[in-house]
């Protein structure tokens, strides 16, 4: 007990008197690298199961659009739970944070059971809701049914890593996380083509890796290493419970869900143009997720810091981090844009080698580039008021990038200016959230500079 007591005195230490840009930026690199092993998981899966030939690759697209389902769910509780979490123990409240820990593996394991339990009963229909034809059906079933088999696992992994990024231990998180993928990109050739296992050795592949880099996570949960402790006896299925943690965790749902939504329309108004536009639009999010993905691990650096503070009342650090974060994360997509977007059709040409693919994603790409600055902003401010608690805030700037103001323009643009439309749509939406978000942000410092000031500390 007083071991514990010493560790948790020391990670609260560590969260509240480490300088801000070195805290911020030691929590970021383990997220950044796990995104970056993740991406790498996925394009690992899809090569291996391409060799079983067209049909069996378009299976693992079908049934990746179950996983970001699952992934939804998992980062609703994991970052809903993760913000109260750090809040608490910011206030050194920490059995309050075991409640809220232990009550929102339960929360999203239960969640997951019943996803589970529906797919394997309903699986062939829930395939077909999800895109597959006759030719993809029996390989989308297999793996289908082998992610569903593993998707509490999948989930109860994702809300874990995500509460040990709030508790300031990312790099613990993104060890379990990348274990799995590591495992399932080792396992799936030797499943699939070792063993003879085909499709069935894929999903089995990464239904064991999930099982796996949820045994290891939870058991650092078990053993001391973190600050919050997993306890049934702690499991407060109640109400207000529940609601907080969901209603913290929507905007990260509404993320996960309008990023779904938002690359079937731009799909379907690239079809207009023929395959060239859809493989060319296809390259240019994967490239700018690349940009994405260190932008938003910067403010997943955040995050803790920002809700610790909040909990704290440790206004001008909360300030310090936000602005600190900003510039840096202003800075990254700067830099990136500019060598990317200057070398646009060399980049483009790294993926395909298609004249008429290149021609339509070069120009795409330079626009998207010209707009990345404007991107962190709202990013950030929409972070900081999801690890506040501030929920309706939260989730209106989350629901702007690919939601307000994409959908509209995937729209209209290309009924009205043709192709060009198509690669100006998330430009254009990308400007339109910055305007809407800047003054949120604006009343975000305006209201910081205010508690300072009732705190008789002086402005930062």
């Amino acid at each position: 007990m007083h071991q514990n007591q010493a560790n948790q005195n020391k990670q609260y230490a560590k969260m509240m008197g480490t300088p801000v840009p070195r805290l911020i930026i030691t929590l970021a690199i383990p997220t950044i690298i796990s995104m970056m092993i993740s991406s790498l998981y996925n394009a690992a899966d899809t090569y291996f199961v391409g060799r079983l030939g067209t049909s069996a690759s378009a299976a693992t697209g079908i049934v990746f659009a179950l996983m970001a389902v699952l992934q939804a769910v998992g980062f609703m509780c994991g970052h809903g739970s993760g913000s109260i979490v750090a809040r608490d123990l910011g206030k050194k409240d920490v059995d309050a944070a075991n409640v809220t820990v232990s009550t929102g593996l339960v929360l999203v394991m239960m969640i997951t059971l019943a996803i589970t339990v529906l797919g394997l009963i309903f699986t062939d229909p829930l395939m077909r809701l999800l895109g597959t034809t006759p030719t993809i059906l029996p390989y989308a079933r297999i793996y289908g049914r082998c992610i569903l088999a593993a998707a509490p696992f999948i989930t109860a992994s994702f809300f874990m890593n995500n509460v040990l990024r709030y508790e300031g231990r990312a790099a613990l998180g993104t060890f379990g996380i990348s274990i799995g993928a590591l495992l399932n990109i080792a396992g799936d050739p030797f499943l699939m083509f070792r063993c003879h296992l085909g499709i069935f050795g894929a999903g089995l592949s990464t239904a064991l890796s999930q099982v796996i880099a949820f045994a290891l996570l939870l058991s650092f949960f078990l053993t001391g290493k973190t600050t919050t402790r997993l306890s049934f006896s702690k499991v407060r299925l109640k109400g207000d419970v529940v609601l907080e943690i969901v209603t913290v965790g929507m905007p990260s749902l509404c993320r996960q869900g309008l990023n779904t939504v938002s690359t079937l329309l731009l799909n379907l108004a690239a079809a207009g143009w023929g395959d060239a536009a859809i493989s060319a639009m296809s390259i240019v999010s994967r490239i700018t997720f690349l940009i994405l993905a260190v932008i938003i691990g910067i403010g997943q650096g955040l995050q803790p810091v920002s809700a610790f503070s909040y909990g704290a009342k440790s206004w001008r650090r909360l300030k310090q981090a936000f602005v600190f974060t900003v510039i840096l994360s202003e800075a990254t997509a700067a830099v990136l844009a500019l060598v990317i977007g200057t070398h646009s059709a060399w980049t483009v040409s790294q993926f395909i080698t298609d004249p008429k693919v290149i021609r339509i994603a070069a120009p795409a790409l330079i626009y998207q580039c010209l707009v990345f600055v404007l991107i962190p902003p709202f990013m950030m401010t929409n972070m900081l008021y999801q690890s506040a608690g501030i929920a309706g805030k939260a989730t209106f700037l989350t629901l702007l990038r690919n939601g307000l103001c994409f959908i509209p323009l995937i729209l209209i643009l290309p009924r009205h200016i043709g192709l060009l439309g198509v690669q100006m749509a998330q430009p254009a939406a990308d400007t339109l959230s910055f305007l809407l978000a800047l003054p949120f942000l604006l009343s975000l410092l305006k209201d910081l500079n205010r508690r300072i000031q009732q705190n008789g500390q002086p402005l930062g």
